[in-house]
């Protein structure tokens, strides 16, 4: 018997806006529109909302509907849940009605979409409390299940995971981590008592970047062939993990590639053979045992055809970005302002070093995806201006004698 484990990633950041050198000690908004500025969070938004979640949640609503046995997984990043709530409250009631039909499970992750996992642990374990609280109070679900920003991991990254109380975490399928291993079983992280689920990335990505290519020697893809390909492995696999952007759905993959109509289809050519069935995460760690241990001392993530962290770590600019948003950590802690310390930890979204990479690749593309800096540049100018007056307020703060000694527990 083999079962199928959709998990989507839904995510949109706060992009820095273009915010100039003379804004320094004057504008303390780092992301709202100004002016001809074309980076309107809003906007961007607005389009997704209705090109990929209003649309892809109908469409999953009717299958949990008219298919007992399917079920899917989410994970919201809480930027992205924020925005919804103020901007797009249609948006997130659809997603709740997906939660409450008890076939939708919601995974855990970091509030901010952080690389706080690559350096501080305080910090890491401190966006995922407040990332399970939202989810809680949002969609009355405590996660049980972890992905990390990008499907970062690491032994560590586990370890840190296991702490936290989850029962489990989700990776990237990479070959270096597997060898000759397969995808398409739970494994045992190594040394905690966590399971792993691994990302079948050929399959994956079968869906969410080659589906509309004419050049793809398997163009057009099908329900009824990518079932054939899923049923195929029956005997030779527990549960085949399908990761992908939700996006891929009306935006990475357009409305008239047919994407939406291969959704609708897709779950009835999975059942067709009688041994296929379809697994939360959570299922798959309860239904299935861990077949080996593996063992991660190197960091691999999903972005990319490399699969490691040269989609945020491969250049100078990108370095000293990183480096001048977690070296104020401790003052910003210490200051106990809420404004401040949500300013920072939004600062500390992926999304804002991915901006900043000049590799190119054969899906180079990727990174001009909802990009709106001219070059990578211009990300690194604006993010490092709205960095420079992030510290700047931290002075003045201290030199105004008014912050206390320690952070309030509300953030922390």
């Amino acid at each position: 018997m083999t079962a199928v484990c959709f998990y989507f990633q839904v995510h949109q950041p706060l992009r820095v806006r273009r915010y100039r050198i003379f804004d320094i000690g004057k504008e303390h908004d780092y992301f709202e529109h100004r002016g001809a500025d074309n980076l309107n969070n809003r906007k961007v938004l607005e389009k997704v909302s209705n090109k990929c979640y209003l649309p892809a949640n109908k469409v999953i609503e009717e299958l949990l509907k008219k298919h007992p046995n399917f079920k899917v997984s989410f994970s919201f990043s809480g930027v992205l849940l924020e925005q919804l709530e103020r901007d797009q409250p249609d948006v997130l009631a659809s997603f709740k009605r997906l939660v409450d039909t008890g076939k939708v499970e919601v995974l855990g992750e970091t509030y901010y979409h952080s690389l706080a996992a690559l350096y501080s642990d305080k910090e890491f374990e401190a966006q995922v409390r407040l990332h399970s609280v939202l989810v809680k109070r949002l969609f009355s679900f405590k996660p049980k299940v972890f992905r990390n920003t990008e499907l970062i991991y690491h032994n560590h990254i586990a370890d840190l995971v296991a702490k936290l109380g989850f029962k489990g975490i989700l990776a990237e399928g990479a070959d270096r981590i597997l060898g000759f291993r397969s995808p398409d079983f739970v494994y045992q992280a190594h040394r905690t008592p966590i399971k792993m689920l691994l990302k079948n990335y050929r399959l994956s990505d079968d869906i969410a970047f080659r589906f509309s290519s004419r050049e793809w020697s398997e163009f057009p893809l099908t329900a009824s062939k990518f079932a054939s390909w899923i049923s195929a492995r029956n005997g030779a696999a527990d549960v085949i993990n399908l990761f992908m952007d939700y996006e891929t759905f009306g935006e990475h993959q357009w409305e008239d590639t047919g994407i939406f109509e291969f959704l609708k289809a897709l779950p009835e050519e999975v059942e067709r053979h009688p041994d296929n069935r379809f697994v939360t995460p959570s299922e798959a760690f309860d239904n299935f045992p861990a077949r080996e241990t593996l063992d991660v001392p190197y960091y691999v993530s999903w972005a990319d055809i490399e699969r490691d962290l040269s989609a945020w770590r491969s250049n100078e600019m990108q370095y000293e970005a990183l480096k001048r948003i977690y070296d104020l950590e401790k003052p910003i802690l210490a200051s106990g302002e809420g404004k401040l310390l949500d300013d920072w930890r939004k600062l500390q979204t992926s999304d804002h070093f991915y901006y900043m990479c000049t590799k190119w690749f054969a899906d180079g593309d990727v990174h001009k995806y909802f990009n709106p800096y001219e070059s990578p540049y211009d990300a690194f100018i604006a993010y490092i201006n709205a960095v420079n007056d992030l510290q700047l307020r931290v002075q003045e703060g201290k030199r105004a004698k008014r912050w206390p000694a320690t952070i309030s527990n509300e953030y922390h």
